[in-house]
């Protein structure tokens, strides 16, 4: 995380290896949703990234990506109208979390559902 830059609604240990400007990206996003952004997979190893199932080239292994709980329906709309808002053009919505991130290195725009 750039150390310049406190974020409003995550701590440190939750943003611990993604990139300063998905951070800020997020916070803005967290903001516009009001509702809270739970970080349940951010910057991972390679090992982390195997044991979740990621896929070799995983934006989660250069602190690129987030997964985002999601409750419910409701919660999983207001992420993703979140993250809209704030320029994520990188999306993919799952049934338990919302995958966001800012890989430039990837096709952009990109919105997928889970089984597509």
């Amino acid at each position: 995380m750039d150390i310049n830059y406190n974020a409003k609604y995550f701590k440190e240990d939750e943003v611990k290896g993604l990139v300063g400007d998905l951070v800020v990206k997020l916070d803005f996003a967290r903001e516009i949703a009001g509702v809270p952004f739970i970080i349940n997979s951010g910057h991972r190893t390679k090992e982390e990234n195997e044991k979740a199932g990621g896929v070799a080239n995983s934006s989660h292994l250069v602190g690129l990506a987030v997964d985002i709980s999601a409750k419910d329906t409701q919660a999983r709309a207001m992420i993703v109208y979140g993250l809209l808002y704030a320029g994520f053009q990188r999306i993919k919505i799952y049934k338990t979390h919302v995958h966001a991130d800012i890989d430039d290195t990837k096709s952009f725009p990109w919105l997928g559902i889970e089984g597509e």
